[in-house]
């Protein structure tokens, strides 16, 4: 796997994180999913597309970039505030939302959008490398 298609599989994994965050995001203040349940926010969970033990044996030392693992729900208890004209207030009249932390979701999200970017700045200096070695070689 070339220095290009591993920056690709950076950006996709960033890509994705991105979305989940702004699922996150987007349903900061969601009482009920369609199931019926209260939102848990989810968290995006990557890494290497092989281990590291297979890097250093000698069959395979090929790099192979990131992959995403899945999305999992995160272990956060949910924040409750007092509304009882709320149609989704329980008996004590509490409404229960997602217990996401808006500025730890702000801060990911800027973290994120900067691996991306670094991502794109690692394929743009690969692309450079190629057509300057394609350049040499035609000389």
């Amino acid at each position: 796997m070339d220095a290009m298609q591993i920056s690709r599989t950076g950006l996709d994994v960033e890509w994705r994180r991105m979305e989940v965050i702004a699922a996150n995001l987007a349903n900061l203040n969601t009482t009920r999913t369609a199931l019926g349940d209260a939102y848990r926010p989810l968290r995006l969970v990557s890494g290497p597309r092989a281990s590291f033990e297979a890097h250093l044996s000698a069959e395979d030392a090929a790099l192979g970039g990131v992959a995403v693992y899945g999305v999992e729900p995160q272990a956060v208890q949910p924040r409750r505030v007092h509304e009882p004209g709320h149609p989704h207030a329980d008996a004590e009249g509490f409404v229960t939302y997602p217990g996401l932390d808006h500025a730890g979701e702000m801060t990911l999200l800027v973290q994120t959008a900067r691996a991306y970017e670094a991502n794109l700045v690692a394929l743009g200096a690969g692309r450079q490398m190629y057509a300057k070695a394609l350049e040499i070689g035609r000389r």
